[in-house]
This record gives structure tokens, C-alpha cells and sequence, in this order.
């Protein structure tokens, strides 16, 4: 029984002395610094391949968006715009001006032959001639008069002859004037004329057309499109944050990397009933012509200059708690975590009301990796402070 007790204390001595000799071993060998992170920080080493993912851009104050972009639609200028229809009947005949052609005010549009110009043209003849005999047979009536020959009765007569027969001619003559024809030929010819400066946008008229003056399409339209106008529908909602004279950004889809400035020119003074808004109109400049009627735009209104706020992409910004966050760069891959207040929220960008100040260095992409390698590092942490 003694051998055997001295043979379990031999065993047991052997196996402390080896646990004891591998605890000196351990104890030996170099620790790994652990490197504490405050909350909301993460740090990027220079050789993470993290850090090429990572983009970055200062802080700026910019005009303050007041709403949602608006659909409009670009429509000619009406101010400047002339809807070309044939006051009388007519056939057409030789050339036609061509459709995209820039004509001046009084150029020729089209020519036609018009019976009925011809019967304007002749009743202003007959009438010029009933004056003039009315004329004669008054001044021999007034000589009469004046010598006792002839009653006073007769001479009045005469007068009102001449009074009838002078309304007559300016009646026919002002017929021709508005009907833009020459007043001393019978000719049936009648030139339909231009009475702006601008470009034929619109041609409806072809060779040998019969034409009437209550055809519903214009013959010709012509625009000056130097200026156009942009029709927005705003909500009700939203009225109270625009004003004649506002500044609107415009974008096309024919020129997605280009802004076109409008200015307010009109806003309406009724809501429409059915979709709850209101139609404002603005004046878009387009001196060289690029810009077409009836193209698609969005619109932005801006601000006034002095109204400022800081705005971000929508890539900054990520959700955590139910609250808006976003990564601060504090300088050689080391960044904070930070809530913001986050105030109007655009297709891709939002007003950040608190928690971001001017100048400051905001990632703007890549802030869900920065939030990923956060809850590693913060894991990594958590595991070095329970080892012993």
C-alpha cells in the first residue's frame, strides 16, 4: 500500500511540474498589443486594401433645395410664337417656305389663288369708282346750289350720296389692308406673310391645297426659340416656397451632365381640383437653340443665395438605431462614426440640419465598409479583453 501511494505522488509531482514549465514557456513569449478603439471609431491600416473603397470630399455650404425635383415640359415661348392660318379661301400655288426655315417678319410663307381676294380686290375697284362719280355729282349739285338753280333738298341728296360712297371705298380698301393685299391690282393673288422673326417649327400646307380660313390647324407655326418656356405642376404643398423671380436648375435627358437656369415668370392662381396642384411657369434662355419644345425635364427650385445649408450624397448616409449616421475622416484612415440630423431627402442627396459642420471631411462612399470593419474591430476587442 506504501509503494503504491509513493507511486500516485510521483505521478501527481510530474504532472505539476510539467503544467508549471509550460506556464514559464507561455509567459515567455511576447504579447500582442491590444489597441483600444473609443465607440464609433475605426481605424484603417496604411496597408488595408479597404482604404482604395473609401472616398472622400469636404464639406461645402450650398444653396438649400426646397423640394423634390418637378417633371415639366419644355413648350414654345407663346410671347413669341405665331400660329399661321389663311384669312381668306384659296388654292395653293408656287413655292412654300420650308419647314426649319428662319424667316423675317413680312417674308412670303406661301401663295394662293383666291377668287375671293379677286372679288375683294374688284368691290374696292367698284367703289373707288362709285366715289368718284359721287364726287363729280356733288360738285355739280354745289354749283347749282350756290347759283339758285337747284333746291337745298337736292344738294343734300348729293352730299349724302358722296358720304355713302366714300365708306363704301375705305370699307373695301381696309378689307384688302387687313387681308395683307395690294389695293391697285385685280389679280387673285394673294401672299400669305410671316409676322414674326422665327423658325418654322410647323408646316401643314402642301401644293395645290385648297385652304379656308376656318381650317382647326394652322398652316404654319413659327417660334423664336431663343427663349422657351418650362411648364411645372406643383403641389399645393409645396406653393408657398416658390415666387416670381426664383431661380429653377433645369435638367434634359438629351444633355444628362448639363444644368439649364430658368427664371419664374408666372404661377397660377388656381389649384387644380384632381391632382392638387398648381402650374408655374418659367423663361429658359436657349440662345443656341439646343433645347426643343415638348422635351421631358426636371426641374429644381432653388433658394435664395444667402439661404445655405450643408447637403450630402445619399452614399454618406446610412440608418442605425432608427437615426441617420455618417463617417467623419479624422485623418490617415482613422474616422468617426457620427449622428446626424437629417432634414429634406432628394433622389440622391439630403439636408443635413445637425451634426456636420463646413469644412469637415465626409466620406461619401464606402461608409457601410467603414460600419462592417467597425463591428469587427470592436469584436476583435471584445475577444482580447476576455483572454486572460
Amino acid at each position: 500500500m506504501n509503494t503504491q501511494f509513493f507511486k500516485q505522488t510521483r505521478l501527481i509531482t510530474l504532472v505539476l511540474g510539467l503544467s508549471l514549465l509550460a506556464c514559464q514557456k507561455e509567459s515567455k513569449e511576447p504579447q500582442k498589443p491590444v489597441v483600444t478603439l473609443s465607440k464609433n471609431e475605426v481605424i484603417l491600416s496604411q496597408n488595408s486594401p479597404k482604404r482604395a473603397y473609401i472616398k472622400e470630399a469636404i464639406v461645402d455650404l450650398v444653396r438649400r433645395p426646397l423640394m423634390d425635383p418637378v417633371t415639366a415640359t419644355l413648350t414654345y415661348d407663346e410671347a413669341w410664337t405665331a400660329r399661321v392660318s389663311s384669312p381668306i379661301a384659296g388654292r395653293v400655288t408656287g413655292a412654300i417656305a420650308a419647314l426649319g426655315a428662319h424667316v423675317n417678319i413680312g417674308d412670303a410663307l406661301a401663295q394662293l389663288d383666291s377668287p375671293e381676294l379677286g372679288q375683294a380686290q374688284s368691290d374696292y375697284a367698284d367703289a373707288l369708282a362709285d366715289l368718284n362719280l359721287a364726287d363729280r355729282a356733288f360738285q355739280r349739285m354745289q354749283e347749282l346750289y350756290d347759283n339758285g338753280i337747284t333746291p337745298r333738298k337736292d344738294q343734300e341728296q348729293a352730299q349724302d350720296n358722296l358720304t355713302h360712297a366714300r365708306s363704301e371705298a375705305e370699307r373695301a380698301r381696309l378689307k384688302l389692308v387687313n387681308l395683307g393685299a395690294p389695293t391697285g391690282r385685280t389679280d387673285n393673288r394673294f401672299s400669305l406673310h410671316s409676322p414674326i422673326a422665327g423658325v418654322i417649327t410647323e408646316r401643314n400646307i402642301n401644293p395645290g391645297m385648297e385652304v379656308r380660313s376656318d381650317l382647326i390647324m394652322p398652316l404654319f407655326v413659327i417660334s423664336d426659340l431663343s427663349n422657351l418656356w418650362v411648364q411645372m405642376s406643383v403641389f399645393e404643398k409645396d406653393i408657398g416656397l416658390i415666387h416670381v423671380g426664383a431661380k429653377v436648375l433645369v435638367r434634359v435627358p438629351a444633355y444628362p451632365a448639363e444644368i439649364f437656369a430658368a427664371t419664374v415668370s408666372y404661377i397660377s392662381q388656381v389649384v387644380e381640383d384632381a391632382t392638387r396642384t398648381v402650374k408655374v411657369r418659367c423663361i429658359l434662355p436657349n440662345p443656341d437653340n439646343r433645347l426643343l419644345p415638348a422635351m421631358y425635364a426636371a426641374t429644381e427650385v432653388q433658394s435664395e443665395p444667402n439661404d445655405q445649408a450643408v447637403v450630402v450624397p445619399l452614399t454618406a448616409l446610412f440608418t442605425e438605431d432608427e437615426s441617420d449616421w455618417l463617417f467623419v475622416a479624422i485623418g490617415d484612415g482613422h474616422y468617426q462614426k457620427r449622428p446626424v440630423k437629417a432634414g429634406l431627402r432628394l433622389k440622391d442627396r439630403a439636408v443635413i440640419l445637425e451634426g456636420l459642420k463646413p469644412e469637415e471631411r465626409l466620406v461619401i462612399d464606402g461608409a457601410l465598409l467603414l460600419r462592417t470593419e467597425e463591428d469587427a474591430e470592436q469584436d476583435e476587442q471584445k475577444g482580447g479583453e476576455s483572454q486572460p
